[in-house]
This record gives C-alpha cells, structure tokens and sequence, in this order.
C-alpha cells in the first residue's frame, strides 16, 4: 500500500493536474462523505437538509464536474423563480460560477447561460414557467428548493422527457415540506436508481460561525421550523390549521413591474401573546385583483427599532401608508412612528371581528391563487400554516392579514402620490 502523501506533496500533484480538473479533485479532500454523490449509476439524487447543511454547493460541485469531465453536454438549474436561480445557484457564494475557474468558462448575465471551453452548457429556469424546458434537451438537471416550486408536479412531468441526452441525472438540494412534490419526489427512493441523503445544519457546524449555530439553536431548536429547517425533517400539515403548507407556499414569483397600491402593516409585540414576542412588519402589494407579499421584516427590537425599520421598508418600497391597527396601542404605534418620521402617512384601523374571521378571507384569496410571495419567508409561512384557531395568532402573520386586507378587501381612493424628494431607486425588479 503506497505512503500517504504529505500536504506540500499532495499539493504539489494537485498543481500539476490541469486547471479543469483541480477543483474536482480539491472538492473530494475538502467536501465531506454526505456531500459526495452516490456510488455506481443512478438517476436521482435527493439531497434533503436543513439551511447551511452546504446543499448549494454541493450541487455546485457536482454540476461543475459533470460540465468539466463530460464535454458539449447540456444542463438545466431550476429554481423556484429566474432570480433564485441566478442569485444563489450561479452567482451565489456557494453557486456554480464561484467553483468554476474563471479561465475554463464565460457566463452571459442575461440569459443566465454558463459556457465552458469544452462546449458543455448550463442554463437557469424558473419553477414559475415549466413550459420553457419544452423545448431544450438536457444531459441532466439540478433543482434547487423544490418544496417552494410554484407547478412542481407539472415541471416534474415536463423536465423528465427533456433529460434525453446521454445517461441523464437529477440533483434535488433543498429543505423538506409537507407538499406534494416534495412528497411524490421521496416516495421514489430506492436505494439503487434513486437515492436520498438528509442532513442537519450542525453537520456543517465547523464551517459556520459558532455565534450563528447558537443563535439558530436558541431560536429554533424545540420547534416546528426548527425541525424542518434545521433537522432537515419532513413534517406534516397541522390539524385545524386554516392554511395548509402547501397552500402557503405554491405560488411564489418575481415582483411584478408594476403595482397599483404597497403598504406596510405593523403587528407590534405583546406580553400578552403566547405564541411569540416579535413585532410583524409586512411589506405587501397589489395588481389588478392579486396580491403580492413582497417582504418580512419582522424583528425582535425596541418600540424605536421597529418603527426604524418599517419607516425604512416604507421609503424603500415607496409604499402609500403603513397600517396599524387600533386596538393595539394604535396611538402609540403611530406616535412612535412620527417620532421617527413625522411625513409617513399612517392608516389606522380597526379590528371588529375575531383573527379567525378576520384571516378566513385571505386564506380564500391564497386558495384562489391571488396572492403571491415574491421570495421564500419561511417563517411567515411557517406560521401560517401552524397556527391553529382559537389559539392567540403570532405576529407575522397578523401583519400579513391587515396588509392583505387593506390592499384586497377594502375599497380605496387612488393611491397616494409620494413626493420626489423620497424617491429611491425601485427594488421591485429581480
């Protein structure tokens, strides 16, 4: 048996190879044994973990080999929207291009298309338009977060008679939820064509920043979102709840180009809630008759703090009035606000019905498909599809309802001009 290398000897060996195949060979000194592929030939591989597990780069790597050792083959990344793909997939600090040297390919930002010297090709797609791999025919694909696929189960239908060329192989990296394509996709395993490997985010504990792996475990650890985004654990609908996970989460999209009204909602902590002690800040849109949740930015922070960062989310977005609601300290919310400033136009409302009337009309907006997430809010989701009524309703998901209930079922003047000297460059273009 030959003497194990030294690490100025093995570096050396590893400078001598070409530059295509020195990262490949890097990757399997440093990756760990769960983020190698399976053994022999197989079709698909699930690779189900909780958030910082690695998943992104995983996949990266996986891609990049492929691309690098089999020459003029073509490749699809789908993402649950063009800017998932392009933002984390490619450009991402763990995505393609970052373990790509930069001698062996050029990238057009375009059209998201990654071109190697040996002609091999990868393109992103959006989960929101299955139709466009139609056309294209691919040597294999990666899909990233496909429990937050809009049309899962038809891109399934669609992308696997595109995967025609050579011997094809599917990557699936994502965190696990109870919807059906995440569910049909793990009922396939077999442990021979179709493989799974799970992880949690403390298997990546020596390439996180401890601070991090703390915080997490002091936020999360003992809950449902915890299970799930950090055990990687695939749970199940709650009973009772008036959102599913999966009605919660299937339609997801860029943000559109234009918008009619954006308001800002504000659910401020409370003592007297069980369920938690944040303040809910969503940021939400409206076109014609659909909604668009455009941003959390909930937080745990001083009464000055949270209306710091709603102010901010109201000039950042241009939005026409933050709502707060009444019952709960509505004058000193809106007092704390002019304190930050005094020019936000602030529409004060009132709750005469229970949270559960209250919220059942916008879940009948999510079942008819009206609303939007122009981006992953997994705790917002979480908690909508957790909570179940009479229980005290949690922060995030108050201020959803009022912002949602503001732009979709109440009836408006037309929106408030801001004037020029707040404008900002607009953030709704992915």
């Amino acid at each position: 048996m030959p003497a194990a290398l030294s690490k100025e000897q093995a570096a050396k060996q590893l400078a001598a190879l070409p530059v295509e195949i020195q990262g490949r060979v890097r990757w399997q000194i440093v990756g760990r044994p769960e983020q190698m592929p399976p053994p022999g030939e197989w079709y698909l591989w699930l690779l189900v973990a909780g958030r910082g597990f690695g998943k992104t780069r995983t996949a990266a790597e996986w891609l990049a080999n492929e691309m690098v050792t089999r020459p003029m083959t073509r490749w699809a990344i789908v993402a649950p929207t063009f800017g998932d793909g392009r933002d984390v997939c490619v450009e991402g600090e763990s995505g393609l291009l970052s373990v790509l040297d930069q001698g062996v390919r050029s990238y057009n930002r375009t059209t998201t298309e990654v071109t190697l010297r040996n002609g091999s090709r990868a393109k992103v797609f959006p989960a929101t338009s299955p139709d466009r791999l139609r056309g294209p025919q691919f040597h294999g694909a990666w899909l990233d977060e496909p429990a937050s696929f809009r049309y899962g189960l038809a891109l399934w239908d669609i992308i696997q008679p595109a995967l025609r060329l050579g011997s094809p192989r599917i990557v699936v990296t994502g965190t696990p939820a109870p919807v059906p394509f995440m569910r049909l996709l793990m009922g396939l395993v077999d442990g021979q064509t179709v493989h799974l490997t799970r992880g949690r985010t403390y298997d990546n504990a020596a390439n996180l920043p401890p601070f991090l792996i703390e915080q997490l475990r002091r936020r999360y650890e003992g809950t449902r979102i915890g299970r799930q985004e950090l055990e990687g654990e695939l749970l199940e609908d709650v009973e009772g709840a008036l959102w599913t996970y999966e009605m919660a989460t299937r339609n997801r999209g860029d943000v559109p180009a234009e918008l009619n009204r954006i308001v800002v909602a504000i659910d401020p902590a409370s003592t007297a809630k069980e369920t938690s002690n944040e303040t809910g800040i969503v940021v939400a849109g409206k076109y014609g008759d659909k909604g668009y949740v455009l941003e959390d930015c909930s937080l745990k922070a001083s009464p000055l703090d949270w209306a710091a960062k709603a102010v901010a989310a109201y000039h950042r977005w241009k939005a026409d009035a933050i709502v707060v609601e009444t019952n709960q300290g509505g004058d000193m919310i809106a007092t704390t606000i002019r304190t930050v400033d005094s020019t936000v136009r602030i529409r004060e409302v009132h709750a005469m019905r229970g949270k559960a009337l209250r919220a059942e009309p916008i879940v009948s907006l999510y079942e008819q498909n009206r609303i939007t997430h122009c981006g992953i809010f997994r705790e917002l989701e979480e908690q909508l599809a957790s909570w179940v009524p009479p229980a005290d309703s949690p922060d995030r998901l108050d201020a959803l309802v009022w912002a949602l209930t503001e732009l979709m079922l109440t009836k408006q003047a037309a929106p408030i001009v801001i004037p020029s000297s707040l404008e900002q460059t607009s953030p709704w273009r992915i």
